[in-house]
Parts: structure tokens; sequence; C-alpha cells
């Protein structure tokens, strides 16, 4: 029985350096104009001028709650099925997970995917519910 390579296309070890480098950097602190606070993004959704807002947590994790609007990719197909987003590469995207690892690893496939302005949800979404921010249930549909 092989080695599962969640990673089609990719070698192990290839696959391997490129999760470290993003979860090492998903880590480190953000700057300021990596980050979309929020509160931010509410208003923003609200008024009909929000970015794109990519989920990358678990289908559990997003049917139980998720930013209203948001596309559903899990992160461990945001190497394989970014490419499938319609969306224009150069507008905004923000991207986000439970506490800040995964939308670190999804935000280095974006980036090698084409995507040149990926923002990270301040708190991701523990911070969202913490603000009392508004949650879209289900799956969006």
């Amino acid at each position: 029985m092989g080695i599962y390579n969640p990673l089609p296309g990719l070698g192990i070890c290839t696959a391997t350096a490129l999760l470290l480098v993003a979860c090492s950097t998903s880590t480190q602190k953000e700057s300021d104009r990596d980050v979309l606070r929020g509160a931010e993004l509410s208003e923003m959704i609200s008024s009909g001028q929000a970015p794109a807002v990519i989920d990358v947590r678990s289908g559990y994790e997003y049917s139980k709650g998720h930013v209203p609007g948001a596309i559903h990719l899990p992160f461990w197909k945001a190497f394989t099925h970014a490419d499938k987003l319609d969306l224009p590469h150069e507008q905004p995207v923000v991207v986000y997970c439970e506490h800040g690892p995964r939308a670190g690893i999804a935000r280095l496939a974006l980036k090698i995917n084409g995507f040149e302005n990926i923002l990270y949800l301040e708190g991701h979404m523990n911070g969202w519910r913490k603000a009392g921010l508004p949650v879209q249930r289900g799956d969006g549909s």
C-alpha cells in the first residue's frame, strides 16, 4: 500500500515543503495591509461592496456557520481547485479558517494559482463570532 498524496501532481517532498512554508508564514504576525477587520468586511457585505470571501475550513465547520456569502473551498483542495474559482485574479480575496494556519496554506495555493491580492480576515472565524457579527448557517445555497 502506497503513501496517500493529498496533492496529486506534486511530489511528497514538494508538497511537504510547501505546507511547512505556509504553516510557518501563517503564524507570523500579518501586516495591517494583509488583514481586513471583521467589522469592515461586515459593512462591505451589507452594502454589497464586499470582495470575494473564501472559507477554507471543513464542510462541517462551514455548515455550522460562516461569513455570509462566503465561498467554501477546503484548504486541502485549494492547490487543485483554486483554478475553478470564477474570480478575477487581480481583485481582493479574503481568506479565513477558524484560527489562521489553514488560511495560510490556502493563501499559498491561491498565490500559486495567480491570485494577486489575498487578505486574511482579522481573527478569522473565531474573531468574527466573538465580535458578534452575522453568521450564515448551512451550505450557503
